[in-house]
């Protein structure tokens, strides 16, 4: 489904020969919306033997979690200064495969709750591209952007564990109006890094919780959507959005009984998929 998803957005992107007036990409880019959303987690933290314990695939996560989305984005003035602003929140639950305490990795399964919360500000200048040197070509919208955001994973392993980050990231967005005028469709590149990496764990019984600063990473997203104008106002919208980064390992922390503990790296990838409705302003 993902593949076809994407290989259909990429074709309206790339193979369209009849394209409108990039009013149409200005209007899509004044909205405030709504989206249904759902997020494919991919989760897997790694050992390197810290203290003779296991080197490899220590635990996973994977699922699907459903959420909801809101934003508001502007392109104003002739010189198309671009802003958006963005807040999404899921909840559900993942698959958890891991191992018991000296066991090896698949001998312990069971489901954990997930909540993901993200924020985002972006601010960006357009750029309306129509020819190459003294040659036209089909008029497209050109946008780079710089992005501040904060990400949170409240995971139910355990007696539960809460990640944060901070990001900052530069990005490009390439907008055209193919075919239809009222069609926009939008590709998004993101690369940046998290900092203010954290972990809090929470104490269970006989054992005492700990909060500690987590090694940062590169972050990368990678998007395409569409959007398509019902009326002048009334808007709907469709896309995908890959985002990955990591987690280092903290530092090591006593939580009673002689017993240590630790977070150990990670790699997290998200692959969201969203509906949604628009009004366009």
């Amino acid at each position: 489904m993902l593949n076809k998803f994407v290989l259909l957005l990429c074709f309206m992107l790339f193979s369209a020969t009849i394209f409108a007036d990039t009013s149409d990409i200005k209007n899509s880019n004044n909205q405030i919306g709504l989206q249904t959303i759902s997020t494919n987690v991919d989760y897997t933290e790694t050992g390197n033997g810290t203290l003779g314990t296991a080197v490899g695939t220590l635990d996973t996560e994977k699922g699907d979690v459903p959420g909801y989305a809101i934003y508001i984005s502007t392109m104003t003035g002739d010189d198309n200064q671009y802003f958006e602003a963005g807040y999404d929140h899921s909840k559900g639950q993942t698959n958890y495969t891991g191992s018991l305490i000296g066991g090896t990795f698949g001998s312990a399964a069971s489901f954990s709750s997930a909540a993901l919360i993200n924020y985002n500000v972006r601010y960006g200048k357009g750029f309306l591209i129509d020819r190459v040197g003294p040659d036209p070509v089909v008029p497209f919208m050109f946008t780079p952007y710089v992005e501040l955001g904060r990400h949170q994973w409240d995971r139910g392993v355990n007696y539960g564990e809460i990640y944060t980050n901070d990001y900052f990231a530069f990005g490009t967005l390439w907008q055209f109006s193919p075919v239809v005028g009222q069609f926009v469709v939008t590709a998004n590149a993101m690369f940046g890094t998290a900092f203010r990496s954290n972990i809090s764990v929470n104490s269970g019984p006989g054992l005492n919780g700990f909060s500690g600063a987590l090694g940062s990473s590169t972050i990368y997203k990678l998007g395409i959507s569409a959007d398509y104008a019902f009326t002048k106002h009334l808007h709907g919208n469709a896309g995908f959005d890959y985002t990955s980064f990591g987690y280092g390992m903290s530092a090591v922390y006593p939580v009673g009984g002689g017993t240590l503990a630790w977070e150990p790296d990670s790699r997290t990838n998200y692959g969201v998929f969203k509906l949604g409705m628009g009004y366009a302003f």
